[in-house]
This record gives structure tokens, sequence and C-alpha cells, in this order.
């Protein structure tokens, strides 16, 4: 058996690809330097393959997984009725009798789904620690007496269990070290609060700021405390009425809650889909607004580096293609890819060796690869002398802590190499290194693994609830700390563990987590794959996009 993956390769004289045809199969084609592949070319847009591939989930994993989630249906209706007969003891999750006739808190369907699926695998989730969540945590032990409604501590320490869930990339949440050593030092001279806004006060926050601009190569940048907010707080600033955002299907939480606080009109493409995407542009340009037909005040597009759930990597070079061609504005949350892509760990930019000022607004955080809290915007700055006074995060909400300042600031400066060391050019290299190992043997032992073959997010498929639970058990009794992810932060049959690969990993802790995950997964089942990669772009959503393209 073969696996079929989408190649993009910038050199078109290679080879020619055979066109697709109207099912959404590819022919294969045979080159002297590659083995069998299928590729596409996209008039020079980029300069490195593009390894992205996901899939079929199937058929019989399919239809037990439905199966599962209707037994737990049935069974949570079940013990609904023996609820309201007084015979199942377990109220916790009802409104009180006191709050009957008030309006209820919570949706019908949510609090259905809360008390009868939730809970039976809530152990799995907010587990306590008591380390620095670095490449091994310490997880303090606790354990239920009622089924997962509340939890009792036993006052053991599991020690020394390997970190597979957080996405610490570079390593740089320590207690020790430079960075550790500078953080401490800032809090014993300046202290913890500013106690003001980034308009009245701000120590080291300039010094900040135009390290981040010299980092991703635009004109200016604006830092800001939390990393949400960073979204949610800015794009109202950014767009408002008449304006169109087209948001990515699968776009986080804060740029959904951006895009709609903006008041702007909202409409959603398919993930990484440019057809879909191209279509919506098209029609925008065409159609102008509703009713009065008016041109857009603004276009703007809202993508992510890496998608958090998906392990997948945006096409941006296509995406700045399409915002060329219409004339449209490109807004780049880079949360997951700043520090984790690209050969100078300068994110998706940097990997796709792109120009920073194509991107109109490069937004990211500071929590993931810096180890610190807070995120940044860059750009023109004409842009960040408007967000300064027009921001939310920048006039209302209060500074950053000084330590978290200082910790950002010395782990950029390592990465960049301003320190005098290689360290921070190490850690990148070996993020490459330690992901392209972890994805490459959990595929060799059967699993469907979802993203790009670059992504150090990594989504293991387990599909079944059952299996939602028993894995994340299974892991932590062999002292491998996961995070397993259900519905409804993925679709209703896509349950999936989710793997955060980091720099600070050394080899035999991935070995070991990988013959953990081998063994749970000959335990629980879960070694799906039939090697039958679907391309990215040939999942199932697309299909209707290119037969229509092609007629």
């Amino acid at each position: 058996s073969f696996e079929v993956v989408s190649y993009i390769y910038s050199f078109s004289g290679l080879f020619s690809p055979k066109r697709r045809t109207s099912r959404g199969k590819y022919n294969l084609l045979h080159s002297c330097a590659f083995q069998v592949q299928h590729g596409t070319c996209n008039g020079g847009l980029y300069s490195r393959p593009f390894k992205e591939s996901f899939e079929e989930t199937p058929m019989l994993v399919a239809v037990f997984t439905y199966l599962g989630y209707g037994i737990l249906t049935i069974f949570g209706y079940l013990r609904d009725f023996l609820r309201d007969w007084k015979i199942e003891k377990c109220h916790i999750a009802r409104e009180r009798e006191e709050q009957k006739d008030f309006v209820p808190l919570y949706q019908d369907f949510e609090n259905f789904y809360t008390r009868n699926l939730y809970m039976r695998i809530r152990d799995n989730w907010n587990r306590p620690i008591c380390s620095v969540p670095g490449a091994k945590v310490d997880i303090v032990e606790r354990v239920s007496h009622n089924y997962n409604w509340t939890f009792d501590y036993t006052g053991k320490v599991v020690k020394e269990v390997i970190n597979m869930g957080s996405y610490n990339y570079l390593g740089f949440a320590e207690n020790t070290g430079p960075c550790a050593e500078a953080a401490a030092e800032v809090t014993m001279k300046y202290g913890v609060g500013v106690s003001s806004t980034r308009q009245e006060m701000g120590i080291r926050h300039e010094e900040l700021e135009k390290l981040v601009a010299r980092f991703l190569g635009v004109e200016s940048a604006m830092a800001f405390g939390m990393g949400f907010a960073t979204n949610s707080m800015n794009i109202p600033a950014l767009a408002g009425k008449g304006c169109l955002i087209l948001s990515d299907e699968l776009n986080h939480a804060s740029l959904v809650l951006g895009a709609r606080l903006s008041g702007s009109t909202i409409r959603v493409f398919k993930h990484n889909n440019m057809q879909s995407l191209e279509k919506l542009l098209k029609e925008a340009i065409a159609h102008g607004q509703p009713r009065s037909r008016r041109p857009w005040k603004k276009i703007l597009i809202l993508v992510e580096g890496i998608y958090s759930m998906e392990g997948s990597i945006v096409r941006l070079p296509e995406v700045i293609a399409l915002k060329k061609k219409y004339k449209a504005y490109l807004y780049l949350d880079e949360a997951h890819s700043i520090g984790a892509l690209g050969p100078r760990g300068r994110g998706v930019v940097d990997y796709f060796g792109l120009d920073p000022n194509d991107v109109d607004v490069m937004m990211g955080t500071f929590t993931k690869s810096f180890g610190a809290a807070g995120g940044y915007i860059g750009g023109r700055k004409e842009l960040m002398d408007y967000l300064r006074t027009h921001s939310h995060s920048a006039v209302y909400a209060t500074s950053m802590s000084l330590p978290v300042v200082e910790q950002i600031i010395t782990s950029m400066k390592c990465i960049v190499g301003e320190d005098g060391t290689t360290v921070g050019r190490d850690r990148v290299q070996q993020l490459a290194a330690n992901t392209t190992y972890f994805r490459k043997h959990l595929q060799d032992m059967g699993f469907i693994i979802y993203g790009n073959h670059d992504s150090p997010v990594v989504p293991l498929m387990l599909y079944m609830p059952a299996k939602i639970g028993a894995f994340g058990r299974e892991m932590l009794q062999r002292n491998i700390a996961v995070v397993v992810v259900g519905f409804p932060a993925t679709p209703i049959i896509e349950s999936r563990a989710r793997f955060c690969v980091s720099a600070a990993h050394t080899k035999a802790m991935l070995d070991t987590a990988l013959g953990a995950i081998s063994e749970v997964g000959d335990l629980l089942q879960l070694k799906y794959s039939r090697h039958r990669i679907v391309p990215s772009l040939d999942r199932a959503f697309d299909e209707t996009t290119y037969e229509e393209t092609e007629e």
C-alpha cells in the first residue's frame, strides 16, 4: 500500500500532473526523483514541498461512533427520567427547585450533554499540576467518589510524567536558565504589577515592542496582556458596519468573537480551501453589500498560521495571492506558528519564505513558544498608531506585567541570537526534528494522524466517545500526560488526542511516549489507518467546490 499526499512545488518543469477527475481521484505519476506522489503546480507560489494529509474515516468506525453516541444519549434520557421520579440520586447538574420559575441558565442540550456525557470522562481534564509545565510535569493525584461530579485530593503527587499536552514548543517554560533569572531580577527591582494602562505607563514595554517588530520584520508592533483579547478587542477596531469579514471555518474562538463584536458581515469559507475563499471574494466584489449593492468598505480575511485542532498549516502563499488579486486585507493569527515554524522560528511567513509586508495584520501570542503570556500585533506604523488610540486593549486594559515582559524579551533575543549563543536556533531545529520523528513513527504504527507534516500539533484520531476517556486514563497510568478532545471542540465523530511536540523532549522521552501510545493503541484498537491518505485538497467538504470550478 502507499500514501497519496499533496505535494506542491514551485518548479513546474519537474513534472506535469494529469487533470483531476470529477470523482475526486488523482492519476498517479512516477518521477525518477520522488516516490509515487501527486503533484500540483501553483505558478511558483511555493518554495518548498507542502505535505498535508487527512485519511478517510473508516466506514465501520464512523458507524460505531454514531452508535456509541446514540447509546449514550438513550441512557442519558433514561437517567433524566429516573431523576424526575427521584430514583436517580445525582442531581448536581440540574436547576435547584427554587430556580425552577426563573429563565434557565443553560440550553437544554448543553445541560444534557454536560451531565450525561461530559461528566463520564471529566477526570481527563483540568488536572492540577505542581511543577513547571516543561518536558516533564508533576501531577496532583485526585479521586472522585461520585462519578466525576466532585474530586478529592489524595495528598499524593505523580512525579516525572512526560508532558505531551502543553504547547511549550521551544521549551522556554522553565524555572532555571537566563529567562527565569532575568524575570526574577526584574520582579525584585520593579515588582509584579504595573497598575496602569499602556497609554499611561510602560517601563520596558517599548523595548519589547521594538524587538517584536524587528523579529517579525515589520515597521511597528504592539504588545497586549492577553492573547485572547488581542484578537477579540482589536478586530472590532479594524472592521465595522459596512465591512466584510471572510473567516476560515476552523478559526479560533477569539477570532470568531472579535469578528462578531465588530458588527461586520461575516462569511465563512471552508478550511484551507482556496477555491471556497476565492468564490466568496468574487461574490463580494460582484454583488457588494446586501440590499444597497454598494461596494464593501473593507474586506478582511481571517486565517491562522497553525490550526490547533487539525494540525494543518495555512496555505499562506495562495491566500496572499488572492488577497492581492481582489484588493482585500489579511489578518494572520500566528498564536501556534510563531517560534514553532520557519528556519529562524519566525512563524509561517518565515516557513514559506514570504515578505512580511504582504500580511497587513500580523498577530500572535507569547503564551506558546515564549513560555510567557499576552499577545502582539505587528504591521505598518500607521496601523499601530491607529490601534494605540482606538484599541480597547490599549486604552482600557492593564499593561503587561514586567516579569512577563522580561521573559518574552529574553526568550526572543535567544531565538534571534542576540544573546550571543546558538541556543535559540538549536531549539528551533530540535523542534523540527522532534516533530518529523514523532509524526512518522505514529503513522508507521498505523494510527490516523491529521495535519501538516511540519506541524508540532499532532492530532491522533480516537473517534469513539468511550475511547476518549479510556485513552487519557491509560496514558496517565503509563506516566504520559496527554490532551484528549471531543465534541463540541471537534465534530461529533472526530474525537482525538492532541499531542504538542516540544524542543525540550529528548529522543528517549519521545520513544517512551511512542511505546506507551502503541501499547494503548493495541489495547483500545485505535490503529485504524489503512494507509489511504486523502490529500488535503480532496477532503469531503471540498468536493462540490472543485466540481463547480471544473465546470
